[in-house]
């Protein structure tokens, strides 16, 4: 990895400190001034003592969405090398993602590493899943907005505008124009699957390849950027093929779906995107599949059970 290249970090706490920046860089780096808006902070304990003697703190501070509040800081002018040293000095309650500043510019910052636990204004957009298909009670979408908004009733929001049917396609067309009168500060993107089925008669060739599949979800990053909101990608559920093999003239296939999954999972990582893997918690657990694609009211429990354990 050579360190020609310049990165931009928002920094609001240890890193600004000259002594670290001396204990990770092996010198102090450029710096400018910036703020980020829409956010505030909180406290948060440390137990590495390799990050508590780096810095000399055992609390350090991470972000939470607030509307109005500004976080003061900088932004470090970071080359490849002291990125990857900055990475591996952050714990891991902490990830790197892009955001915002008041400025207009991107720069990384590092957040929550659970993505919906510091969000207060969430947009869920998706496909039938997402929607609560099968699920009187609105499905797991509708759980999580019930546990989010009882912990905070005055400023936590969600607005499910899942569609049925829907395809990243169509989220991707969709979306831009549904943002801004809600405020977001978090962008749940829980479509796909629709793009894996194939139809059962002939039909022009669709372009839900993973290339295709990677321009989509590029598309949505760079919509909920300039909204200062954080995009959350779940990936799609398990299904029972047995059962999907005509679903209203499509049939739905484990390979298709398992490589859509990859290709979703590969480029969060890549592009340093949160990545909620639905797949895993209904895998093998033909009971809770409704008729093979959508999950019962039991199967929407487990994934409300899953999302709030990994994401909130």
């Amino acid at each position: 990895m050579t360190d020609s290249r310049s990165h931009k970090l928002f920094s609001f706490g240890t890193l600004l400190d000259e002594q670290v920046q001396k204990t990770l860089f092996g010198r102090t780096v450029p710096r400018s001034p910036a703020a980020l808006a829409g956010h505030t902070t909180r406290p948060l304990p440390i137990t590495d003592p390799a990050v508590i003697a780096t810095s000399g703190l055992d609390v350090h501070l991470t972000l939470k969405r607030q509307i109005g509040a500004v976080v003061e800081g900088a932004v470090l002018h970071l080359t490849d090398e002291d990125l990857a040293a900055a990475d591996g000095y952050e714990v891991d309650d902490y990830a790197r993602r892009r955001v915002l500043l008041s400025s207009g510019e991107s720069a990384w910052a590092y957040l929550d590493a659970k993505p919906l636990r510091p969000a207060a204004r969430v947009v869920i957009v998706g496909d039938s899943i997402a929607y609560g298909r099968c699920d009187p009670a609105g499905g797991w979408t509708a759980r999580l907005a019930a546990a989010h908004i009882a912990a905070n009733e005055r400023d936590h929001r969600v607005f499910n505008l899942a569609v049925p049917g829907s395809t990243l396609a169509d989220v991707c067309e969709q979306t831009p124009a549904l943002l801004a009168p809600r405020l977001p500060d978090t962008l749940l993107v829980a479509a796909g699957v629709n793009d894996s089925a194939e139809p059962l008669v002939a039909a022009p060739a669709r372009s839900d390849g993973p290339a295709a599949v990677a321009d989509r979800l590029a598309s949505l990053a760079g919509t909920a950027r300039r909204h200062n909101a954080r995009l959350v990608v779940a990936g799609p559920t398990w299904l029972d093929e047995a059962r999907t093999g005509d679903h209203e003239g499509l049939r739905f296939t484990l390979a298709r779906t398992a490589a859509l999954r990859e290709t979703m999972r590969s480029w969060c990582a890549v592009n340093h995107v949160d990545f909620l893997d639905l797949w895993e918690p209904l895998r093998g657990r033909t009971e809770l599949l409704s008729d093979g694609l959508h999950p019962t009211p039991g199967g929407h429990e487990v994934l409300h059970r899953y999302v709030t354990a990994v994401g909130h």
